[in-house]
């Protein structure tokens, strides 16, 4: 039986029993076998969390005893997590990131504008607003260290869940679980295509008549792929899920290069174009019918999250003025 779903069936001795377990647990601990899941070599854990190897062996040893179980298989050839223990890790995860929200809240001083806030942001972004924000923030916000991590959706929202970010920019729309979305502004996608190119001589062009063979996307992983796919038709859809010939690009910077060599078209974010993404190119903007294509700037982070009030009401309007106009 699932000791997790046994409790509710265990006698006045028996739950205090699992109280003094629960009491001998070291969040140290569970941070030394999140280290071991995550290396899975007892050298690097130690390395990652500072402490000689040692200290890490017997910290999870410990954590045996308290719980009672295996947490790791360990021989000279490999370290693995038993059953048990990568469903401890799992739970380890969300208690550590819980306990940091605790410290943090028990900080945070009259001024939440204070201390250091870890912000992530999109590849798609970072490069066209991020200037903005560290200047207004600096000048609002003197006493707030900004942190930035840039990186991919996916990788952000996972840092956040696990309370490694305080807060992420990305582009929806985007399955958010339980993270908490502000959203900040609405942003368009333009199409362009070489001076040279057919679809520069028509004006005003759906977007479901572009031929999606020769509309190029960044790779997998970047929230702009799945949103320029998500802007064609069903059939424009079913044709670019058939084709194995698409030419990627690992960025805006790449795909520009690849348009201006005259290999397709693409959409690009507005706020790129703005920055000059398209200076020293032979590319331009093609006028596209309604609906126009576009994807939503918002600011997510965590519902438990000590400076929640902060970010809805301060930094939510400061990242709004970083808007390109």
């Amino acid at each position: 039986m699932d000791t997790m779903k046994a409790i509710g069936n265990v006698d006045q001795e028996g739950m205090s029993t699992l109280n003094t377990q629960a009491t001998a647990l070291s969040l140290k601990q569970l941070g030394y076998l999140l280290a071991v899941a995550e290396t899975l070599n007892f050298t690097r854990a130690a390395e990652l969390c500072f402490v000689t190897q040692s200290t890490l062996s017997g910290g999870i040893a410990e954590l045996e005893r308290t719980l009672g179980v295996q947490l790791v298989e360990r021989d000279r050839q490999r370290v693995a997590l038993t059953p048990v223990g990568v469903e401890v890790a799992q739970r380890a995860q969300s208690i550590l990131s819980a306990s940091r929200d605790l410290v943090a809240r028990a900080q945070l001083a009259a001024d939440p504008a204070s201390g250091v806030f870890r912000l992530g942001v999109i590849p798609t972004i970072a490069p066209f607003l991020l200037g903005a924000i560290l200047s207004k923030s600096k000048t609002s916000f003197p006493q707030l260290v900004l942190r930035v991590r840039e990186s991919q959706t996916a990788a952000l929202l996972q840092e956040l869940e696990h309370g490694q970010l305080d807060a992420a920019l990305i582009a929806l729309p985007i399955d958010l679980g339980k993270l908490k979305a502000f959203p900040l502004f609405e942003e368009q996608l333009q199409l362009v295509a070489h001076r040279n190119d057919p679809l520069c001589k028509t004006a005003g062009i759906p977007l479901r008549e572009v031929d999606t063979r020769r509309l190029l996307l960044l790779e997998k992983g970047h929230c702009l792929r799945d949103h320029t796919v998500s802007a064609c038709s069903a059939k424009q859809r079913d044709a670019s899920n058939s084709d194995g010939n698409l030419i990627e690009a690992s960025s805006l910077g790449t795909m520009v290069q690849l348009v201006n060599s005259g290999l397709g078209c693409a959409l690009l974010p507005n706020m790129a174009i703005q920055a000059g993404l398209l200076n020293n190119t032979e590319l331009q903007q093609i006028e596209l019918a309604a609906p126009l294509p576009s994807r939503q700037i918002a600011l997510i982070t965590r519902n438990s999250h000590p400076k929640l009030h902060f970010i809805e009401t301060a930094l939510c309007p400061l990242l709004k003025a970083c808007q390109p106009v």
